[in-house]
């Protein structure tokens, strides 16, 4: 029986679009260029934050934020940032009786403008928050003492095998691997107890198995 679900934020909830466009304005570069150097990080299994080294070799990526702060180019989310089938799934499954989780690697702006939005979920939180990050096994001990159920009750969603779905395994979590961005298309995770290419078809899995 499946009690609750903890989802993952970047390229599960949100698309990357506007971060990575936001990026490419600020460091002077086109939008497709840094699109492909992100894309060709993350197939070498490095940070993302590598791809902005390459354009300024170097680069202290904190240090870079509080730059664009400064200057009020600070991180920006709002509701077109958002995967269209995100509301619907999670009112779904918060009409079902599930309790509904979301927690992610961000820092605490993030958290700030995703609290703003207003999902429908019971709690949110991000790495910057928790002060640990995903893969440490420490993120998803966070997520176990914080939902009000089992670890084989819970079910936590993700696009990277590596950063959300092994790690939560091994945490005695059960895992959903959802098929989009960059790393969710072309990286499988053959460990997951379910794959799938929407969160619409993720609520018709779990609400059956609610």
């Amino acid at each position: 029986m499946i009690r609750a679900v903890v989802f993952d934020i970047g390229e599960t909830l949100t698309s990357d679009t506007r971060y990575w466009a936001d990026w490419a304005s600020w460091l002077g570069v086109p939008a497709h260029t840094m699109s492909a150097l992100v894309g060709t990080v993350l197939a070498r299994g490095l940070d993302n934050g590598e791809a902005i080294r390459i354009v300024k070799p170097g680069c202290d990526v904190p240090a870079e934020w509080e730059a664009r702060r400064a200057t009020g180019h600070d991180e920006y989310l709002d509701e077109t940032d958002l995967y269209p089938d995100v509301r619907p799934a999670l009112q779904r499954l918060k009409d079902a009786g599930v309790w509904v989780g979301v927690a992610g690697n961000q820092n605490k702006r993030a958290g700030e403008l995703l609290r703003g939005l207003r999902l429908p979920v019971d709690e949110l939180a991000t790495s910057a928050e928790w002060g640990v990050a995903k893969p440490a096994a420490s993120f998803f001990d966070h997520i176990s003492a914080w939902v009000p159920a089992g670890p084989d009750e819970t079910v936590y969603v993700g696009d990277h095998p590596a950063n959300d779905i092994t790690p939560a395994r091994a945490a005695g979590l059960r895992t959903a691997h959802i098929r989009r961005g960059p790393i969710g298309l072309t990286t499988a995770a053959p460990d997951a107890d379910w794959t799938v290419n929407s969160l619409t078809e993720l609520a018709d899995l779990l609400t059956e198995q609610h």
